[in-house]
């Protein structure tokens, strides 16, 4: 990653404001990026990253961010996810045998690939200012998560899977098509299985977040 500004901006999409307000926080005015709001799943962000792309023709980079859930064996609670891969974890089929991707029926891809070179340079980036960081496969639900057993088959279909959230394989479609490439950011705000909102780190993965902006905007 180069700091450049000659190259463009950087469109990052943000599920909720919530999100959005910590990403503003953690870039400080700086100029080369633009936050917008995607909504809530993946066909309202496919949809609002295509209309923020189509209003302005100037972007060099898209980035979809904001808190999300990690496996417990991966990624801990408050720590930051950088996508090695986007993948849309529950688009296919069900069928006797098990659950088929898009990919294995022959209907398209449930991937999108980024930059891993720039990945590892961002999680070391994150882990030389202290935050604790991994690269990993982020997943894309349409349902998040809230049972051991769907959590186990994920990790089965997934294998090394990272975090959870509901956006990134839209904004990532939506970038692809432009030949953008893309990224995914998320920081821990609970483990990916049954859902203990007392358990919940959401205060402090929206400040984890923010940090790892800041961190970002001297990188890239």
């Amino acid at each position: 990653m180069e700091h450049t500004t000659s190259d463009g901006r950087i469109l990052v999409m943000t599920a909720v404001e919530g999100e959005r307000e910590a990403v503003l926080r953690g870039l400080k005015g700086d100029t080369r990026f633009v936050v917008e709001l995607a909504g809530v799943g993946a066909p309202s962000a496919a949809a609002s990253t295509a209309l923020a792309l189509a209003a302005a023709g100037d972007y060099r980079l898209v980035i979809s961010a904001g808190i999300g859930g990690g496996f417990a064996e991966v990624a801990a609670l408050e720590s930051v996810v950088v996508a090695d891969a986007i993948i849309a974890a529950d688009l296919g089929a069900e069928t006797t045998e098990g659950f088929s991707s898009v990919d294995e029926l022959g209907f398209g891809s449930s991937r999108i690939a980024v930059n891993v070179a720039n990945v590892q340079r961002f999680v070391q980036a994150l882990r030389a200012t202290g935050q604790t960081a991994v690269a990993g496969p982020i997943l894309t639900v349409s349902t998040a998560t809230g049972t051991a057993a769907t959590a186990e088959r994920l990790t089965k279909r997934v294998p090394g899977a990272a975090a959870e959230a509901m956006e990134g394989y839209g904004v990532a479609v939506a970038a692809n098509r432009l030949e953008l490439p893309t990224m995914e950011i998320r920081t821990i705000s609970n483990a990916v299985g049954p859902r203990d909102r007392a358990a919940w780190r959401i205060k402090e993965a929206l400040q984890a977040l923010e940090a790892a902006f800041s961190t970002l905007t001297e990188v890239i």
